[in-house]
């Protein structure tokens, strides 16, 4: 009685640490991308311009629109997903004006802009619904023979409540940017912002954009015209643009 015992308690541990290690191989192999030998790779892709000299501007895309509810998306360059609410053209296309005239004044790249785009981006939109936003883009870079394409999109535009020193609902803002090359599709280059103003005595930690803001609450497109000024000072500039 007590052989059979054993015998089942032996055949017991042996299943247990076979669904053990069975379990770690299954948790190691979902950390990788593509086996290699003996070490985890990732995909190779093309390797993309070093050089960028000249850009498509799309501008930005809002996520939902007014009549959409609000809800999570997922964007489709970065793969993150978006709480989203909708926003008006006005706003977004008020953004992109900006964008454009940043570009101009201190980028020196070749630009098509958002207004030579639109027509051809809606066209191919319309066309090809079931195209990825990459394939998208680098369709609108070979059209327009440009190195890069510009393009971001906003996902909340909430705007304050109150006055410039009494904001009973503070504005928030949240967009991002993105530079892809136009023969591989690779992001050479992406910007996030994602902001909700709060008071100093709220955040003594982001008190640079309490100082930017002159002490006052900010209303969403002044909120939002912050991150486009942090976009421009990071996005690279074209081969042989001078250095500030």
């Amino acid at each position: 009685m007590k052989k059979g015992m054993d015998s089942a308690m032996w055949k017991n541990r042996a299943l247990r640490s076979m669904a053990l290690v069975l379990m770690m191989m299954f948790l190691l192999g979902g950390c990788s991308y593509f086996k290699g030998k003996g070490k985890t790779v990732e995909k190779e892709h093309p390797k993309p311009k070093s050089n960028i000299q000249s850009l498509a501007v799309i501008g930005f895309l809002r996520a939902k629109a007014p009549g959409d509810e609000t809800g999570m998306v997922r964007n489709h360059l970065s793969g993150s997903m978006q709480m989203c609410r909708p926003v008006d053209q006005g706003d977004v296309d008020k953004l992109t004006s900006n964008l454009f005239d940043g570009l101009k004044k201190d980028h020196s790249y070749t630009l098509i802009s958002p207004e030579q785009v639109r027509g051809i981006f809606q066209k191919n939109l319309a066309s090809n619904p079931i195209l990825g936003d990459i394939d998208l883009l680098k369709s609108i870079g070979q059209q327009f023979s440009t190195d890069a394409v510009l393009v971001g999109y906003i996902y909340q535009w909430r705007e304050r409540q109150g006055s410039d020193y009494a904001a009973r609902q503070p504005a928030s803002v949240a967009l991002d940017l993105y530079m892809v090359e136009t023969s591989v599709g690779a992001i050479l280059w992406k910007g996030n912002y994602d902001k909700t103003q709060r008071s100093l005595s709220e955040n003594i930690l982001d008190r640079m954009t309490f100082l930017r803001a002159g002490g006052k609450w900010l209303s969403a497109e002044q909120l939002a015209q912050l991150g486009l000024e942090d976009f421009l000072a990071q996005l690279p500039k074209a081969k042989g643009a001078k250095k500030e």
